[in-house]
């Protein structure tokens, strides 16, 4: 009860952070897409393109994260946590299709550039609107970097607004650079480096999803450890059928078939053993929800099927 009232904090944490982050990203987006527009600056208008993702992105980590906060169900057994893996994913392609969108429209403004089409950028006006951008991205990340450490669904939030804070900084490079010596191409050769740095956090991100969805064990779960555990346990003879997955970030599961002895089942310890099973699960590997088969000694072999 007490982790579950712990989570149900956290994600309360979580929707109040997402809110805020919205509202601040929302505020500035339409001042640098006209900033955009007026000053002609392919980065800037890119970089409000990631901007509108970002917006988008934390809407729908804001919905998953409301969906995700539902209690169980008959059908939903496990609840809707795993909502928050889905509006993950969702961040991890928006992110990917900004990036690609961006870069090929710098190639093609460089292209162009180099075959002699001039495109005139306002240096002066793309700085002030980059800095202010700059100033939301970073108010933003602050809001939620706290939460991105324990929720995927947060982690692909913030993500997007990283991605954009280094954006705004690079379009103020190109903006400064554009100003001192003239030089456009530095508008399309900023936006190449804005998608060059977001694509590898979005496969990142993508790959986390995978993990989940696929039913790995956690990366900082070592399932031979767990079963060393388990047979250290007073009664305990053997293990097998062991299985660790997530139902979302932080929310390992954890189930096996453990051959007992004779006197644990003769003596009435089975509750006791449970107990001393699942709290060593908690203690050392902070695995909250296990299920654990008590069977007697020699029943693998009897079982069909393969066993790890």
């Amino acid at each position: 009860m007490a982790h579950d009232h712990s989570h149900d904090h956290a994600q309360g944490a979580n929707r109040t952070r997402l809110i805020v982050a919205i509202a601040i990203i929302g505020a500035f987006l339409v001042a640098q897409l006209i900033g955009g527009l007026l000053s002609g600056s392919l980065a800037l208008l890119a970089d409000a393109g990631h901007m509108a993702s970002d917006l988008l992105g934390l809407i729908v980590a804001l919905v998953a994260a409301i969906v995700a906060a539902r209690p169980a169900t008959d059908r939903q057994t496990y609840g809707f946590r795993r909502f928050e893996v889905f509006g993950a994913l969702v961040n991890g392609v928006i992110l990917l299709g900004v990036s690609v969108t961006v870069a090929i429209s710098a190639i093609g403004r460089l292209v162009s550039g180099a075959e002699g089409e001039a495109h005139e950028v306002q240096g002066g006006l793309m700085l002030v609107v980059a800095i202010l951008g700059l100033a939301a991205n970073v108010a933003a990340m602050l809001v939620l970097r706290s939460g991105a450490k324990d929720s995927i669904n947060l982690r692909g939030a913030y993500l997007e607004v990283l991605g954009d804070t280094i954006g705004s900084a690079l379009v103020i490079v190109a903006a400064i650079v554009i100003l001192l010596t003239g030089w456009s191409a530095a508008d399309p050769i900023a936006s190449l480096a804005i998608a060059a740095l977001i694509i590898p956090r979005a496969l990142i991100l993508l790959r986390d999803v995978a993990h989940v969805l696929s039913e790995s064990a956690p990366a900082d779960t070592d399932v031979a450890e767990i079963r060393e555990h388990i047979l250290r346990t007073r009664g305990v003879v053997a293990v097998h059928d062991v299985h660790v997955w997530q139902i979302t970030s932080g929310q390992p599961v954890f189930t096996a078939h453990v051959e007992v002895e004779p006197e644990v089942f003769e003596s009435g310890r089975t509750g006791e053993l449970l107990d001393e099973l699942g709290g060593c699960l908690t203690a050392h590997f902070d695995v909250e929800h296990s299920t654990f088969q008590l069977e007697p000694a020699g029943r693998a072999e009897q079982e069909q099927g393969s066993h790890r």
